[in-house]
């Protein structure tokens, strides 16, 4: 058997995620019902009801890549790829460009999909940091030491999962400037687009800063439609062809409603009622974690996000991030991510983009651990 890295954050929430009470592990906000989403949408409902459920086009519906290519500033329909979420569109995107022993620079912490696959494939994983000390702004006199000639991809996570922050614009024409020194592609996970905290102004795009950019979305997290099981990849046509091509062998196509359903939310008449509503989510969870967070200081360093509905908080408590999560999740029934998935030991990352009683609720019982723990520190 040839040996494989697991995808241990996503392993632990598939195993785990629909059994507990409270799932905070999850980076979007609460889902929205299919009801509120077909809302004043009667004419929708009827051609939905009389649509065969064939084989959609296989590279998307074209009114849905119509409406995926007027988020991006000079894109086209035939720039745009649907696949199966984001992580189809990571995935085939990654196999597509790069080969064994080929470099690929990657943001770290970040959505360690990208990292397993390079460790799976036997790629040269070249790491830059984002710096905690400076509110997670990226090192980028570590980036540029680190681009090289091997290096035939920068992966980058905007705004970042787990951080929420969002890249300035001189951090983001650096990174350009490192990838057009190499010719190298950038890779900008781009699935919480849309979902700030404090803007009203969407962060821009890295598609259309420089010709060798593959920009990843999804109708995940930024939509609160995850079941949807919908993201996409935007990026020059030819390179597009090629990711096609990967996408016939792993999915061949997206279900033929998942399409109709989420060119129906990237509408220009439904899609800002939905970014409303995840700000909403947003703006109102963040509240609420940030008093219970100022309630616990001595032990929860808080770093506001930018943007989606995650926190990743540093902990005092002398006790590794898996055992923490683990042990409150058997105890509590309350799901949260571990540092460790992101190889950063003492860190949790809290979903906040909750209902306000699930959020409270799942806050005290994660406050009923950190007393146990903190009585059992001081009699040890």
């Amino acid at each position: 058997m040839a040996s494989f890295e697991p995808f241990v954050m996503e392993r632990m929430m598939s195993k785990f995620e629909q059994d507990v009470e409270f799932n905070l592990s999850e980076s979007g906000v609460h889902p929205i019902r299919l009801g509120d989403l077909l809302e004043n949408n009667a004419d929708f409902v009827n051609r939905l009801l009389s649509t065969p459920i064939n084989y959609p086009h296989v590279n998307g519906i074209p009114e849905l890549r119509r409406n995926i290519a007027n988020l991006y500033d000079g894109a086209k329909p035939e720039n745009v790829l649907v696949t199966v979420g984001a992580i189809e569109a990571n995935y085939i995107s990654t196999r597509t460009l790069l080969s064994e022993g080929d470099g690929i620079a990657i943001m770290l912490p970040n959505y360690m999909q990208i990292w397993g696959i390079a460790k799976n494939h036997g790629f040269e994983i070249q790491p830059f940091y984002l710096n905690e000390d400076k509110g997670w702004a990226p090192d980028m006199a570590q980036l540029e030491s680190t681009v090289n000639a091997r290096t035939k991809m920068i992966a980058v996570c905007n705004p970042n999962n787990p951080t929420g922050r969002i890249l300035t614009e001189s951090e983001m024409d650096a990174i350009v400037a490192c990838a057009e020194r190499t010719g190298a592609w950038i890779l900008a996970d781009e699935v919480y687009r849309g979902a700030d905290r404090v803007s009203e102004e969407e962060n821009p795009s890295f598609f259309g800063r420089y010709d060798r950019v593959l920009a990843i979305g999804s109708m995940s997290k930024a939509y609160g439609l995850p079941g949807l099981r919908i993201g996409w990849v935007v990026g020059p046509q030819n390179m597009i062809d090629q990711i096609w091509a990967r996408h016939e062998y792993v999915t061949i196509s997206a279900t033929m409603l998942s399409n109709q359903l989420a060119a129906l939310a990237l509408s220009p008449e439904v899609r800002p009622r939905l970014i409303k509503r995840t700000r909403d989510y947003i703006r109102k969870g963040y509240a609420v974690l940030q008093a219970w967070a100022d309630r616990h200081r001595s032990t929860f360093t808080l770093h506001p996000p930018d943007a989606a509905a995650i926190a990743f908080m540093r902990y005092s408590l002398d006790v590794n991030s898996t055992d923490f999560t683990d042990r409150l999740r058997e105890d509590k029934g309350v799901l949260v991510v571990p540092g460790d998935h992101f190889g950063l030991d003492h860190f949790v990352r809290v979903s906040f983009g909750l209902p306000q009683d699930i959020l409270v609720s799942a806050l005290d019982r994660i406050n009923a651990l950190v007393l146990e723990l903190s009585e059992q520190e001081q009699t040890s």
